[in-house]
């Protein structure tokens, strides 16, 4: 339950949602709601205009004569008739083969020029390798020179020259190019020829006859008048029955509102799809522009949270 703070705030805010404007203000002896009971709370709102659905039948098409022919009346009867003349025609025959076999050309004879590589052959010649020459050599007997600077004994003799033999390729018979024939290619295919050409003949087709069914006429048709009803559509109209106009209604006040009735009001407008706010208990704006969305919808008084709206939500109110 509220506080005596909190009650008097809750009271003061609707007060505030639910206040005409100036304009719509009324001398003071109507501003009071008729047969008003203690503890109830009552506010000036719009009633919207009340309509009717109305149902007229109207004439869519007006009554005619339409005029309906009998058919002719035929029967069936069975006749020979010619249906293809005789006539002649010239037959193809067509022309035989047959296979025989050839021998074709494939690739005429020609000639090639073949390179031959040079020949070579191993040959051995003696080289020299160190020529003749002289070369101090010591010596060992007292018929030698004698090197008096040294003491010893020096013979200059004579080295021969060295050969040495070594072997090498040389060219026996020079690089050279040769002329080869290279004979013909033939193949043996076998084709078709020709055996005995195309030729026609005259063949006679003889005239066609068949049975059909022919219809003959036994009775003329008939031309009759009917008489078509006039037809008539029915269409719905919707009638104001009164105007639009301002009206007390009892609303939602401090005396039979609580927390919890506040707070099954925001479920409902939520399940109702005219709510997307908090649970809180509170009545703000959102809450109020749920209301008037949810009253518009259904075509309720609007003005503030009354009644009607309250009980249209299925929302139970102690005291109303």
């Amino acid at each position: 339950m509220y506080t005596s703070a909190k009650r008097f705030l809750f009271s003061a805010a609707v007060a505030t949602a639910f206040a005409l404007p100036a304009a719509a203000a009324e001398p003071a002896g109507e501003l009071f709601p008729p047969n008003a009971k203690p503890g109830e709370c009552y506010t000036r709102v719009f009633v919207p205009p009340a309509y009717r659905t109305e149902t007229e039948s109207v004439l869519k098409r007006a009554e005619y004569q339409r005029l309906g022919v009998t058919p002719s009346n035929f029967v069936a009867e069975s006749e020979t008739v010619m249906v293809r003349g005789a006539s002649e025609r010239l037959e193809v025959v067509p022309a035989t083969y047959e296979w025989v076999e050839e021998t074709v050309l494939v690739k005429p004879a020609s000639k090639k020029l073949v390179q031959l590589p040079a020949e070579l052959e191993t040959v051995e010649e003696r080289v020299m390798v160190k020529p003749a020459h002289t070369a101090w050599k010591r010596g060992r007997g007292p018929i030698e020179t004698v090197n008096n600077g040294t003491g010893e004994i020096m013979c200059l003799i004579e080295v021969p020259a060295e050969y040495k033999t070594v072997s090498r390729r040389v060219v026996k018979t020079p690089a050279r190019t040769r002329e080869v024939e290279i004979p013909a290619e033939y193949k043996t295919i076998k084709k078709q020829v020709l055996k005995t050409p195309p030729s026609t003949r005259k063949v006679v087709i003889p005239a066609e006859y068949q049975s059909v069914s022919v219809m003959k006429l036994v009775q003329e048709p008939k031309v009759a008048a009917t008489t078509v009803p006039a037809e008539y559509q029915s269409y719905t109209r919707t009638v104001k029955v009164s105007e639009g106009e301002m009206a007390w209604r009892q609303i939602l006040c401090e005396t039979n509102m609580d927390r919890a009735t506040v707070m099954e009001i925001q479920r409902k407008l939520q399940a109702a799809s005219h709510y997307g706010g908090p649970i809180d208990g509170i009545i703000g704006s959102e809450t109020m522009q749920a209301v008037r969305s949810f009253q518009k919808a259904k075509n309720l008084p609007q003005g503030g949270l009354t009644m009607d709206a309250i009980r249209s939500l299925g929302v139970a109110v102690s005291g109303a």
